[in-house]
């Protein structure tokens, strides 16, 4: 076991040095600096104008999808190539006839990769922090919206390594991995959508206004009850595909404060606010100004909250499962002696 961990410690080491070498890693960090310092002074800014209380909280859900959006578009860059990229260099053979083993390398490779995008999370670790303390966050808050980043970039580099390891071409990919990340952010709200869309029920509304009013405000005539049926989305039968969501898994895992209205105070309570409302199936409604019974209230944002059901550990399920698979998978195609190559492949 020893062993296995030096070789490991050896294979990160080496791709280390190697992505941060060039220039352009420092300055693709720089700018994201720059535009993280940006968005950080546009933000507190804007709802310092509207005198908003929550603007702390706001600022900091910000700034974490920002660094998610940009960490999922520069992970599979930087991971996408990790092991066809070195068969065609012609460097990958060289490695194998060493004493490094196949899981050294697939896992090596994507713990480097990994390492690499928590570097666009420490480098805006000072506007976090900033915004965490401007807008009274509970560490709570802060710790499980930064591990849940931290799992969600290591997903996303453990896609890209994987799938350098299962398709021999490097521009192909890439390009996968950035479909991956695609069909995961916008593909689920895609098909969240069409399936509400497709799939209706009726609905029924019934109405009964009262018309006259005495001097007390109290309903004298009363009009005769009007029903009127429409069909209504059925989004409550595909809110599961939402879950793994990036985005959504993000929001929904972070535990939400309210203010003294019952409303989120942060892009991830408003978030998870949606994705629990979509859970609410669709029933018939009745206004009857003319009934002595109370009129049914609409619950607040925290009541539909808490008597919904979160799906953020089964999100984390099926990204774990994914991408274990296709580190499995990769290694197996890199396995050598190789009884049969991938068409178009070489050795070295």
């Amino acid at each position: 076991m020893r062993d296995f961990f030096s070789g490991l410690g050896t294979v990160v080491s080496l791709e280390l040095r190697q992505r941060v070498r060039g220039v352009a890693w420092y300055v693709l960090l720089g700018v994201f600096v720059v535009l993280i310092a940006l968005v950080t002074f546009l933000i507190t800014i804007a709802f310092s104008g509207f005198g908003g209380d929550d603007s702390g909280g706001t600022t900091y859900s910000t700034i974490i999808y920002f660094v998610l959006l940009l960490g999922t578009l520069v992970a599979p860059a930087l991971s996408g190539n990790a092991i066809n990229g070195d068969r065609d260099s012609g460097t990958l053979a060289t490695t194998q006839v060493t004493l490094i083993g196949t899981w050294q390398l697939v896992l090596g490779k994507f713990v480097a990769a990994w390492v690499t995008a928590l570097a666009f999370l420490v480098a805006a670790l000072p506007f976090i922090v900033f915004s965490a303390l401007m807008g009274g966050l509970s560490p709570l808050t802060v710790l499980v919206s930064a591990l849940v980043l931290a799992f969600e970039l290591g997903f996303v580099a453990a896609a890209g390594v994987a799938l350098s390891g299962i398709i021999t071409r490097p521009l192909f990919s890439i390009v996968t991995t950035y479909l991956l990340v695609a069909t995961l952010s916008i593909g689920t709200l895609i098909a969240f959508g069409l399936g509400g869309v497709v799939v209706q029920t009726d609905r029924t509304t019934t109405t009964n206004y009262g018309i006259d009013y005495n001097s007390r405000g109290d309903a004298i005539r009363c009009s005769e009850p009007t029903t009127s049926t429409y069909p209504s989305p059925r989004f409550d039968l595909f809110w599961g595909v939402l879950v793994a969501n990036p985005y959504v898994l993000l929001a929904d895992s972070v535990p939400t404060t309210y203010n003294e209205f019952g409303s989120p105070e942060d892009l991830f309570g408003y978030i998870k606010l949606g994705v629990r409302s979509a859970q609410v199936p669709i029933v018939d409604t009745v206004y009857d100004e003319c009934s002595d019974s109370p009129q049914d209230r609409a619950p607040t944002p925290e009541e539909t909250i808490k008597s919904t059901v979160p799906g953020w550990f089964v999100g984390m399920l099926i990204h774990l499962a994914v991408a274990c698979g296709a580190l499995y998978w990769a290694k197996r195609r890199t396995d050598t002696p190789a009884g049969r190559l991938p068409r178009g492949s070489r050795m070295a």
